[in-house]
């Protein structure tokens, strides 16, 4: 028997896949499994660990949580989900496209989980280098240093920061992780409970993007974070709807792809593009993302690598 449950109806669609996505480290992510209609995942809560089912039905959700921080993330689930995501006063009639992809992906929302350091893990692995490269890190380290979630789901819960806190160095290079990312997730774990409080404001109803601005101002003092790390945290952990990961290898060009007819872009002419929309560039972000749309591409994929090997 689930330790919490609940059932949330929804007031409009909800695209479950598009919601979730920027959560979900790819089919063999051991945190997480991710369909059209239903979804599980597993975390370390405030309360302890736990694991959540979310199914979609006809015009409701149904949720089953197991563990100590079952109450915790059932609590979460209308934030977790985007139900409460507040987009009032985004105007997407200033470009057709966005016009567009609002009307038809009304479903979509910008989700958050409440959790600083669950965000900053795998974002750290994913500075700089390709998505699978990152994605086998994540799972190696969930797998060998992580427990089994609570009940059925089969999913594990990531290492608690203070057991990444005290990683002895070779830790790192035997799970495919750099010596340097090491270093700085266990000088992040060693501060996990000051950042994780910064998260507070966001776990309330209604509190997307609330104490976004300190803690990507926080994040940054650390070296080896910039805006794009900051950004990809506050977007996962608190839902922010202003979130621009600047510096990523391809964002830049879809944006002035999509917005502009552009092959190529940089972060500057992405934020000059994105500008009509300030305080809702995640949104706009996420809309393209969905899409499908993808800029030209005029050289080979960058090749993934074991980096056990190097």
């Amino acid at each position: 028997m689930p330790d919490a449950t609940t059932t949330v109806r929804l007031e409009r669609p909800l695209d479950l896949v598009g919601t979730l996505r920027p959560l979900y480290r790819g089919a063999a992510d051991p945190t997480m499994r991710l369909g059209p209609r239903t979804a599980a995942r597993a975390a370390h809560t405030p309360d302890g660990p736990a694991s959540l089912v979310v199914r979609l039905g006809d015009g409701t959700v149904d949720a089953q949580a197991w563990g100590p921080g079952a109450s915790w993330i059932i609590g979460g689930l209308p934030g977790f989900l985007g139900l409460d995501d507040d987009d009032a006063d985004f105007d997407a009639g200033s470009h057709p496209l966005v016009a567009r992809l609002s009307r038809e992906r009304r479903g979509l929302r910008l989700g958050r989980t409440g959790l600083v350091f669950d965000a900053l893990v795998p974002a750290v692995l994913e500075q700089k280098i390709t998505g699978q490269e990152a994605f086998r890190a994540y799972r190696r380290l969930v797998l060998t240093h992580g427990t089994p979630a609570p009940g059925p789901t089969g999913l594990h819960v990531p290492p608690l920061a203070p057991v990444v806190a005290r990683f002895p160095s070779w830790t790192f290079p035997q799970l495919g992780i750099e010596p340097r990312r090491g270093a700085l997730l266990r000088r992040l774990a060693a501060e996990a409970d000051r950042l994780e409080r910064l998260a507070v404001p966001a776990h309330v109803p209604g509190g997307g993007g609330r104490g976004a601005p300190e803690l990507a101002a926080r994040l940054q003092r650390f070296a080896g974070i910039g805006p794009w790390t900051a950004a990809e945290v506050t977007l996962r952990a608190l839902g922010d709807p202003d979130a621009v990961s600047v510096a990523d290898a391809h964002l830049s060009h879809l944006v002035s792809w999509a917005l502009a007819g552009e092959p190529r872009g940089t972060d500057e002419r992405m934020l000059e593009l994105l500008a009509p929309w300030t305080g809702h560039r995640a949104r706009v972000i996420r809309l393209l993302e969905s899409s499908g749309i993808e800029a030209p591409r005029y050289g080979p994929r960058v090749a993934s690598r074991d980096l056990r090997e190097l």
